[in-house]
């Protein structure tokens, strides 16, 4: 059945009122500070991940102590929704353990009129592609781009059946219904992704601890060569990587090295180690490395230094940097090639099940919320009003 004959089904010839959200929600506060006796959770900005659509990382504020922007109260089962760089889709429902807390001026919060339309019907709107366009329609500023809440407010969304609230709050459960589905479905592979990756990270320390004695340890300036980027903005543009500390930054038409390597950021994000089996190029934020294989493997040496933290090794007090100096002095230990060949083959699995694009969980992750996206654009395809000087 297409969405189109499952909306009809459900619909059962309804009609179908399109709505402001500012129609359908009510009227919010702000807390008065000076009248608050306890402390709070503040819900800021950043607390909602992007990600999972949920609140973490609230620190406790109270009258002596609140920022400026804390001034929302806020209710189980409001939607809340960033207008700070809204495109961001930063939002959420919130639950019991943040009910009564308080969140940013940055955020609109949605309080559904109960009997007109359930706060997941407003979850999944802003949810919606439809949504998001109007958003990015509707934004202003380039450098820090934002939406007013009433901005927000005006954007419409289907009331099925409104002249019957019952008949209408169930056709809303309905799809509702579906979309939590497909919501805990991927859920639930996120999860699991989550418990792989904390197996990953037990099962690298174990294969990479070694007793005293047990093998010979070298420092890395004995087993690889630290080697600078060099500034490639002169490069013509071509099929060779180019990298810098946070990752590829163009293609070029030659390349600096061909043999497997580990990069490691000088500066900027030093936590971010990459091996690179192609031939490619690197500018002068980041290090690469030619390792002597006659002693060790190069995907056991990067998984060895992705164990040491070199993310917490700032050698600088103003932008992260790393030195060759420090770097060649750490101890790496050093078992026969063939146990590296072990130790690799196993961390190989573990790293395709939790970080591959193309096998394991993250992309059926990935499949899985495109089919969500899909099929919730599908249901929520209510037929529009026709405009005027529009043909119906």
């Amino acid at each position: 059945m297409s969405s189109g004959d499952f909306l009809d089904k459900l619909l059962d010839g309804e009609a179908v009122e399109w709505k402001a959200l500012g129609e359908v929600t009510l009227p919010t506060t702000n807390i008065r500070w000076r009248d608050a006796d306890r402390a709070y959770r503040y819900i800021d900005l950043t607390s909602v991940s992007i990600e999972t659509k949920k609140i973490a990382d609230t620190p406790e504020i109270t009258f002596s102590n609140a920022p400026s922007r804390a001034q929302k109260l806020v209710e189980k089962n409001d939607v809340i929704f960033a207008t700070t760089r809204p495109t961001q889709q930063r939002y959420c429902l919130i639950d019991d353990e943040y009910a009564g807390e308080v969140a940013s001026t940055g955020y609109c919060v949605l309080r559904a009129k109960s009997d007109e339309v359930l706060p997941k019907w407003i979850l999944y709107w802003i949810a919606s592609t439809d949504f998001k366009t109007y958003v990015e329609e509707n934004q202003s500023g380039s450098a820090y781009p934002a939406i007013s809440d009433a901005k927000v407010k005006e954007f419409k969304i289907p009331i099925p059946s409104p002249e019957n609230p019952k008949k209408s709050l169930a056709i809303q459960a309905e799809i509702v219904r579906i979309l939590d589905t497909f919501t805990e479905l991927t859920t639930e592979l996120t999860t699991e992704l989550t418990t792989r990756k904390k197996q990953y990270n037990y099962y690298r320390g174990q294969l990479l601890s070694f007793e005293e004695g047990e093998v010979e340890w070298k420092t890395l300036g004995e087993v690889a060569r630290i080697k600078n980027g060099k500034d490639h903005k002169a490069l013509g543009e071509g099929t060779y990587p180019v990298y810098g500390s946070g990752g590829i930054m163009r293609y070029a038409d030659t390349y600096t090295y061909n043999k497997p390597s580990v990069l490691i950021p000088r500066k900027g994000s030093l936590g971010n180690l990459l091996f690179v089996d192609v031939p490619f190029g690197t500018v002068d934020t980041i290090f690469y490395t030619e390792i002597d294989e006659a002693q060790i493997r190069p995907k056991y040496f990067y998984y060895f230094l992705t164990t040491v933290g070199l993310g917490e090794m700032n050698q600088a007090g103003g932008v992260p940097s790393q030195t060759q100096s420090v770097l060649n002095k750490l101890k790496i230990p050093i078992p026969p090639l063939t146990e590296q060949a072990r130790i690799v083959a196993i961390l190989d699995t573990f790293d395709a099940l939790t970080t591959s694009l193309t096998e394991g969980l993250p992309r059926e992750i990935e499949l899985r919320q495109k089919q969500y996206e899909y099929y919730r654009d599908l249901l929520l395809s209510f037929p529009k009003p026709v405009q005027a000087g529009e043909c119906p």
